[in-house]
This record gives structure tokens, sequence and C-alpha cells, in this order.
């Protein structure tokens, strides 16, 4: 084949792996572009989205406070600069083609993340001539969770991370082969970067992979000279300073630019934490036992030790499968503690599963072991596709209860600063709809106010509920769906739900609710209700 032949084959490959990704991460577009707007995926990004208008509105705002959540204390978040300023990037260039840019440049930010992230891995994988290459390019592709990190209309740090952590982890691993320096600043600014947008998971992961290269490469050294002197002196020889400069500057231009030390309250543990967690879906734990594992990477997760053995009796384990053996099995247990580490036990799953079907001798066999496992990823698409009732009705219903519960925040925007008390999982919506605070929020910097509406919501004593909006100076309360509510409310404070509280009679007897509520307006998915006093 022709250097020409083979550069149009690859082009051709490149095509494909764009069109699939942009396919399977804009499945979900008739939830997203809905009635002529747009809507998010889940709170946590309008939370993100509030903060790139607020950018938006002040160029170069680095926002270190949020008094959109939590009001009026408000938080010190998590979050950072990079997405922000990436989706403004992404706003300045649709400008001229959409009345909406900002929601739109929010809602195809992690569809463009992980189409950047799909034309890395073919590039890689060919440059690095690895065997089973589509192996690793079909997971990333149709892959449910990865879909899911990444997908339209969701835009949350956790795409952008988990672009950084791949391409950081492959820098790496072709480092190991190439003495190329490309390599080394690739993987020192990728790393960099991850561990700037989230503190969290890319800095345990980086931690992990680093010790377990150092543990290796030292594995390897004293086998290969035996004394520490001559293992000492080996190691020496190849220095990584380069990479470790460009990731310690990276990280030293992201504290000159946040001011502020990354919050580990994600760590902190309190009855209330602990109780909030288990009603948020990617902080649950994922029982080992669990059919979603099939769903996520298909049945060679079962396969995967067996053939992990086979390498291993047969002496091909190097730094690079052990490397990705041990971080594959770490980011597993890790989501079977918090569902979130999914993503990246999927990405790194992926990574893997080249090296380990090569443990196969036959390559039909191999192929044909993968394609059967891809049975449930097609099952999981199949659903998704093409729906059941209960499932399309399903859909519906949350389409229009977007639509309405965005007419009623409508109601609340006002020159003055007017925050409301809302379930916390419709609290960063309604602020971004509305530009006023809320009480609560969907982080976990906002447990103080997240646990304040859960009491008022399940206050029976009026006086008890007026406490409640003195302290957070309320101006509008907002009434849901009881049965949601007082379940939620009561998981979160871990106590029963009394038979006669607020949540009940603001969404079925409004006209009873107590005499500082006013009912301001209404519709078939919740009530709004003016404060009739002034704090």
């Amino acid at each position: 084949m022709t250097h020409v032949s083979r550069g149009l084959l690859f082009a051709f490959e490149i095509l494909i792996v764009c069109a699939l990704t942009l396919t399977t991460r804009c499945a979900n577009y008739q939830d997203v572009f809905v009635g002529g707007h747009i809507y998010f995926t889940d709170a946590d990004c309008y939370a993100r989205m509030t903060r790139v208008r607020l950018c938006s509105q002040h160029p170069g705002l680095v926002l270190r406070h949020h008094s959109f959540e939590n009001s009026p204390q408000g938080t010190t978040p998590h979050t950072t600069a990079p997405l922000d300023y990436a989706i403004l990037t992404l706003n300045l260039i649709l400008q001229p083609f959409t009345s909406r840019a900002i929601d739109l440049a929010g809602a195809l930010i992690s569809p463009l993340l992980a189409l950047i992230g799909a034309v890395f891995l073919c590039w890689w994988s060919h440059r690095m001539r690895l065997s089973y290459r589509w192996v690793l390019l079909t997971l990333y592709i149709f892959s449910p969770i990865l879909v899911h990190g990444t997908a339209l209309g969701r835009p949350d740090h956790q795409s952008l991370a988990l672009l950084l952590v791949v391409v950081g982890f492959c820098a790496d691993w072709a480092r190991q082969e190439s003495e190329q320096v490309s390599w080394s600043i690739a993987s020192g600014l990728a790393w960099g970067m991850a561990i700037w947008v989230s503190a969290y998971e890319p800095l345990i992961l980086f931690a992990i992979a680093s010790l377990t290269t150092f543990g290796l490469q030292l594995t390897k050294e004293k086998t290969e000279h035996g004394d520490s002197k001559s293992r000492s002196k080996s190691l020496s020889a190849r220095p990584n300073w380069l990479c470790w400069l460009i990731l310690t500057a990276t990280l030293a231009f992201a504290l000159l630019v946040e001011r502020r030390i990354p919050s580990f309250s994600v760590l902190v543990s309190s009855p209330i934490a602990h109780n909030w967690a288990r009603t948020v879906g990617e902080l649950a734990p994922i029982p080992l036992i669990s059919k979603i594992w099939f769903s996520w990477v298909g049945w060679t997760i079962v396969v995967v030790p067996f053939l992990i053995g086979i390498a291993i009796r047969a002496k091909r384990i190097d730094c690079t499968l052990g490397r990705i053996t041990i971080l594959a099995f770490l980011t597993c247990c890790l989501t079977m503690w918090q569902a979130r580490w999914g993503y990246y036990f999927a990405a790194m799953f992926g990574l893997g599963l080249p090296l380990w079907l090569g443990a196969i001798r036959s390559k039909s066999l191999a192929w044909t072991l993968f394609l059967i496992s891809l049975w449930p990823l097609l099952r999981d698409w199949d659903q998704r596709i093409w729906p059941n009732e209960v499932m399309a009705s399903r859909q519906i219903e949350q389409r229009h209860e977007a639509i309405e519960m965005r007419e009623l925040s409508l109601n609340l925007i006002s020159p003055d600063r007017r925050p409301f008390l809302a379930p916390w999982w419709l609290s960063p919506a309604i602020a971004y709809w509305s530009g006023q605070p809320g009480v609560a929020g969907s982080s976990h910097e906002s447990l103080t106010g997240i646990a304040d509406t859960a009491e008022f919501y399940l206050a029976e004593n009026p006086t008890v509920a007026e406490q409640i909006l003195a302290k957070h100076r309320v101006a509008w309360v907002v009434g849901y769906d009881a049965d949601r509510v007082i379940q939620n409310s009561a998981a979160i404070l871990g106590k029963a739900a009394p038979g006669r509280c607020l949540a009940r009679v603001l969404d079925q007897r409004p006209m009873q609710a107590p005499v500082l509520l006013l009912l301001s307006a209404q519709n078939g998915t919740a009530k709004v209700f003016h404060i009739t006093q002034k704090w």
C-alpha cells in the first residue's frame, strides 16, 4: 500500500470515528433542544452555566465564591476556571450564528471534548501501532458511561478532566517507548491541567500512575542489575525532569490564577453529607455483582482476569501492561465506592483491553470474543434509541416538566436580590433561569442550605418554617411534587416524614398554606409562593 493510500485510509478512519462519536454523544438531542430552548441534563450543569454567564458579564473573572447557592452565605466551590473559559471561547465562535450562543456552547462543549479525545486516540493508537486499536476506539465511542460523561447538554468538568487524563496517560505510555521530548511535555501539561480542572480524581489517578510506574521500574531495575548501587544509577540515568517541570509550572500557574488551595470538602463526612450522598446517583456505590458493569464495558470484564493470568504465566507483563492493569483494578474498586469513578474505569479498561487481548494467540478468536461481549452495550443502546412505553412516557414527562419549570422561574426575575427556597435538585436551574440566588444547591458545599430546605418542607409547625425563611431572607418558595420532596427530605435528615408537612400542603392544598406564603403562580409541575413578610 502506497503512502498516499495509507494517508487516505487513515483520514477515512478519522472521519468514521468522528461521525460515530458525535452520533452517540448527541443521541439525547430531544431532551436538550425542547420547545425552542436549550435544557441541560442535570443540576450541576446549570450551576456551571451560571458561572459561565457571570464570567461573560465580567471578562477575566475567576469565580472563587458562589453567591447564587446556599444563600445568603454562599459557597466556596471546588469548580475551577478552565471549563468556564473553554465554554466562553466556544461561545465567541458561535455568536455570529445564534442568539443563544452561551447556552449552545454549554450544550456542545462536552461532545466537542469527546470528539477531540476520539481523534487523539485514533491518531495515538495508529502512531503507537497498537494491536486491536479498534477495540479501544469502539469502547470509547459506544460505552454508555463514557457517553454519559461527555453527552450533549452536559457542561460538566468530568468531560474535560477525562480528556486530559486520557491524554496524560497515553503520553506517559508513549514516553516509556520513545525518547521524544514532546511526549514529556504533553504528559506534564495534560496531567497539570487535569489536576487544575479537578484536584480529586485526576490527582489520585496521577499519584497512582506515578507510584505504579516507579514501583514497576524499580522492580525491573532490581531484576536486571541486582545490587542497589547499579539500580540507583540506572534509575537516575533516565530523569523525567521535563515532565515534572511542565507539571509543576502548570500547577503553579493554576494556583496563581485561582489564588486558593483546592477544596477537599468532598472527603468530609457527616450524617447529613452521608444521607445526601445516598440520594445522588454519582455518589452511590456500584456493587461488584451489578449488571451495570456489563452495560459499561461488555462481557469481557469477566474474561480479563483470566487473560491477565495467562500473560503473567507467559511472563508477558511489562511496565505498560502492569500499570494499566493496576489502574483498571483500582478504578474499578473506586467505582464500587462512588459511581463517579466509572468514567475513569471505563477509560482505563478500554486502554488496557487491547493489551489483555494480546494474551490470545488467535486474532480471530480475540475479535470474536470482543464482538460477542458487546451484546450488553448494544442492548443498552437499543433501549435508548427505541424506549419502551414506560421510558418514552417518562422522557416526555421530563421534557414537559422542564418547560413548565422554566416558565415558572421567569416569575422570579427582578432587578433586586430576592432569594428563593426550592428542592435542592431544582435550585441550580431556577437560579440560572431567574438570576436569583437559591437557599439550596447541588454541590456538597451547599449542605447547610440543603438541610434547611429539607427541614422547611418537613415542618409541621409554621413557626419553624418561618424561622428558616427568616434565616435565609427568602422572598419566594417553590412547591413541587410532595411525594418526591418528602421522600428526599426525609432521607437527607434521616427521620420519618410527618403526616401533615409543609411540602404536602404547598403541593396539594396551597390555599391552606401559612399566612406569610401567598400563591403567586402555578402550573401542572410546580407552584410559586411569594413571601409577604419583609425580613
